[in-house]
């Protein structure tokens, strides 16, 4: 517009420029206007890509994550006052159950500015962090996985005075395996025992990279006042939580050489060497090393960390001290946040998945031309979905490609429907703000999403035009479910109670997919499945909050699984019912076999891999004569659901079936497909794979699956002799390794302990006996232990440790369960029928004729022989039983709530 006024101006109204030519100049004035507003928007957008800092903060449980956050947000302005774990008042754990028991429970996401604006240099501006606070507790570990594909860099919190525990090694490795750029963050060192020389140290040992120190804590005496930041060559002091000084490079060169000249000289030795050990991973610190340059200017050291950071390899952990209790270094670290960590446009293209193959989303866009990639306006992924406690159902989406408007029509990739959100809105945990868009790199939530799950992707298009074909099938970065190890057995009173049970689970299960649930259709018992007890204890108070449950919940137990023991025949079969009041017919072919360590490779290369079990689609190309009249992506789509349905429920006990490996082969010959619709190839899928199940059980080829935990348990060495028999005798478990938590006995092929600096903590040059802090030497156990065992472990260890002892355990694997336990499992087997009427009469006992008999088969497999007053049941294991039969009633009728229970009807 404003090059178009301009045109107008200059050109004379009755000049000698032809009427043609000014049309001529007016239409390159529009399109050249365009094109600098496009120009603009680009440039602002890119602008705005530029100030987002995608954040998650990771630790082990009880390391200050919660605590850290209150004072980002404090300090940020988003609070104006300071919430407490304790006190139950904190911003993100908004959750009743969360502010009870003082933990995280579910990942709570904020958005704040830093710096802020009157902290600003001139001409800057501040940046946007979006930041997730995960949960610790290993039951929720899920929470984190699910969390860190969205991430563009994270926070690790380290207790300084535990160290390095073993939950943070595994969500360092989930990090490591996502490349995420990590900063690490040593908490609480103003508590008694804290050390940040170990936790230097075990970062080197145990996350294996190079700890770069870049703050040092100051100490006076054995007191923890504030930090030192050695880049820069400033200190913060405390006085108090809200009284900070803050003493540029002279003051403070002159404060320490007058108070503490040994700080002033371990400042200085930290410095040196964080530039030698910068120098071995960028070449321009290397440069200036080499060249014995003695004062490198600090804009270009920190240059140098983003730059080694930014490729998420882990090779170089950045680490800041601080207190977050006490509100020491807080700053400081929302500084390096903003200073270290990588923005959106920094990373690499994201990763999906189309089908069995993954690659970019960029070309994924482009591979059928940049015309059909043109027409896409956004591309986004849900990466949770929450019961808000003012805005109802939320999910959460960060945005990959484009901009996501509101109100604008989505298409989710996973479910294949077509969904319209009501509203976008910027979260900060409880608190929530409408916004008209999302751009590249941003993360919000949607309103209004009524079948969205975690791990789907949305695709919305250029004035709601279809879905190209390439893209209805993309997933950004799904989330890996882990499979469950603990469950309970829900029975609810009448039917209006199943109804609301059902209710309540299937949005439980929509917002934390680890959540599993099936119902019996002939019983109405429910079966709900978790990660741990206290997983299933928080889901079961959420859903008892939300909903009026009138059920009785039965007590958690372990999960076991099912698995065929050898490879089975393969199983043709033919569903040719009507499915919708649609006829049609459809055929396949269904092999087994269970998957091990040896073939577990090959088998993955080969299909995909859901709930511990690998499936493989095969579609045969039909004769050349004849071509396939149905969409062959959804086809294999409808028949991979079809083949999950079927082993959902194993015919030994009822389990799921895990560790197998599912080969479905479409038969597409002449005359074997008729008109099939979608559910006619799941129906045909889940009848084949439910057939090769009950013949695998015919021959006994069906194994029972145990959860086996790896369990790190930390005790005092005089204790660890008797927890470790406890571990092999009482709960048949195996000892892999006693390792001793000294970070300086502690070596790694990776890292050179003796090569890595860590400052002196405050009480190593104490010489008197009477001052020296004086702990005991600590051991970690690490084991495989039965998870059936570890139920209550944590509570029987405190009889032998004195309660000095910490335990934390994650799932390891399957084992099939052999000899005396099998046999254990097997008799305490239910039989999962119900409402089955037994009619007894009067019949010829022989020599005694008062004797009563009746029988009844259920099927081909069940068979329950009464006999006067004992009846006789035999099962589809092939175990035989007997009970007492009480009262004299006609009609008797079976009932299994409890195993093996007769109840007379009146």
């Amino acid at each position: 517009m404003i090059i178009l006024s301009l045109t107008h101006r200059i050109a004379p109204s009755g000049g000698t420029i032809s009427q043609s030519l000014r049309r001529v100049v007016a239409l390159k004035s529009r399109t050249t206007s365009r094109r600098t507003l496009h120009g603009q928007t680009t440039a602002q957008q890119d602008a705005q890509v530029q100030d987002i800092r995608n954040i998650g903060i990771i630790a082990h449980v009880d390391a200050g994550k919660t605590t850290t956050t209150e004072r980002m947000l404090y300090y940020s302005g988003v609070t104006q006052r300071v919430g407490d774990v304790d006190a139950g008042n904190t911003v993100t754990d908004f959750l009743e159950l969360e502010r009870a028991r003082g933990i995280t429970i579910q990942s709570a996401a904020i958005t704040f500015n830093w710096p802020r604006a009157q902290d600003c240099a001139p001409g800057a501006r501040p940046k946007t962090v979006n930041l997730i606070d995960t949960p610790g507790h290993q039951d929720f570990r899920f929470e984190v996985d699910r969390c860190l594909p969205i991430l563009d860099g994270a926070v690790c919190i380290i207790d300084s005075v535990k160290g390095v525990e073993a939950h943070t090694e595994r969500v360092w490795g989930s990090a490591q395996e996502f490349r995420i750029p990590r900063l690490v963050y040593c908490n609480k060192l103003d508590r008694e025992g804290a050390s940040f020389k170990k936790s230097v140290l075990e970062i080197g040992t145990r996350l294996k990279g190079w700890p770069l120190v870049c703050q040092i804590p100051w100490w006076e005496k054995d007191v923890f006042v504030g930090v030192i930041d050695i880049i820069n060559g400033i200190g913060y002091k405390w006085k108090s939580e809200r009284e900070k000084i803050r003493c540029g490079p002279d003051e403070l060169r002159k404060m320490l050489s007058e108070s503490n000249p040994a700080l002033l000289a371990e400042m200085q030795l930290a410095r040196q060497r964080l530039i030698e050990g910068l120098a071995d991973f960028d070449e321009a610190i290397m440069d200036e090393y080499l060249e014995e340059n003695p004062d490198i200017p600090s804009s270009m050291l920190k240059q140098a960390i983003r730059r080694v950071v930014q490729s998420g390899s882990g090779r170089v952990i950045p680490v800041f001290a601080g207190s977050s209790f006490r509100h020491i270094g807080v700053e400081a670290l929302m500084t390096a946040i903003t200073d270290y960590l990588p923005n959106p446009a920094e990373r690499p293209d994201a990763e999906v998945r189309v089908g069995s193959t993954k690659q970019g989303l960029n070309s994924t866009l482009s591979s059928k031309g940049e015309k059909a990639g043109a027409n896409v306006a956004s591309v986004a992924s849900v990466f949770k979905v929450v019961n808000h406690p003012k805005e109802g159902v939320i999910s959460f989406v960060r945005v990959y490609h484009g901009t996501l408007t509101r109100n604008a029509s989505s298409f989710n990739t996973n479910m294949n429907t077509q969904e319209r959100p009501m509203g976008i809105l910027q979260i900060s945990a409880s608190k929530t703000q409408d916004v008209q868009e999302l751009t590249v790199g941003q993360i919000g939530a949607l309103r209004g999403l009524k079948k969205a799950r975690s791990g789907d992707t949305l695709i919305t298009t250029v004035g709601g035009k279809p879905v190209p074909d390439h893209l209805r099938h993309v997933q950004i970065r799904p989330p890996e479910i882990p499979p469950p190890v603990a469950f309970l057995q829900v029975e609810p009173y009448g039917n209006v109670a199943a109804q609301e049970l059902q209710t309540a689970l299937e949005n439980a299960s929509r917002e934390d997919p680890s959540l599993r649930w099936s119902r019996d259709p002939k019983t109405d018992q429910f079966t709900i499945q978790g990660m741990g007890k206290l997983h299933l204890d928080v889901s079961l108070y959420n859903m008892r909050q939300r909903h009026k449950i009138d059920a009785e919940f039965g007590q958690v137990e372990v999960d076991y699984k099912e698995s065929v023991t050898r490879p089975t025949e393969p199983q043709y079969t033919v569903f040719d019912r009507p499915v919708a009041s649609r006829p049609g017919r459809a055929a396949c072919t269904v092999t087994l076999q269970p998957i091990d360590s040896d073939n577990r490779d090959r088998l993955l290369r080969s299909g995909i891999e859901m709930d511990g079990n690998v499936y493989e689609i095969e579609i045969p190309e039909p004769p050349e004569s004849s071509t396939l009249a149905f969409d062959v992506e959804e086809t294999r789509h409808q028949l991979l659901n079809g083949a999950i349905a079927g082993m959902a429920r194993g015919p030994r006990r009822a389990s799921p079936v895990h560790s197998c490996h599912v080969r479905v082969s479409l038969d597409t010959s002449d005359g074997a497909l008729e008109s099939p619709t979608g559910g006619h190839f799941s129906s045909v899928a889940r009848t084949a794979v439910q057939s090769a199940l009950r013949n695998a059980l015919d021959k006994q080829q069906i194994g029972i699956l145990e959860p086996i935990m790896l369990a790190h348990i930390t005790c005092p060495e005089a204790t660890a002799g008797t927890v470790q028999h406890d571990i092999v005798a009482g709960a048949g478990g195996q000892v892999l390794e006693v390792k001793d938590r000294s970070a300086e006995c502690l070596g790694d092929d990776t890292v050179d302990v003796s090569k890595i600096y860590a400052p002196p903590d405050p009480y190593d040059s104490v010489t008197s006996l009477r001052a020296k802090k004086v702990t005991d030497r600590m051991v970690e156990i690490v084991a495989k232990v039965p998870y059936k065992e570890m139920l209550d472990y944590d509570d029987h260890l405190r009889s032998k440790t004195a309660g000095r002892h910490s335990m934390t355990m994650s799932f390891d694997s399957f084992a099939r369960v052999v000899g005396h336990r099998d046999k254990g499992l097997r008799e305490t087997t239910p039989i999962h029928v119900e409402n089955l009427w037994l009619t007894y009469c009067t019949g010829d006992g022989g020599d005694d004729t008062n004797s009563h008999l009746a029988m009844l088969r259920l099927g081909d497999k069940y068979a329950l022989v009464w006999k006067s007053m004992t009846f006789h049941y035999v099962c589809s294991d092939r175990s035989i039983g007997t009970g007492q039969f009480i009262g004299d009633a006609l009609m008797v009728r079976l009932s299994f709530a409890n195993p093996y229970t007769l109840a007379v009807a009146q």
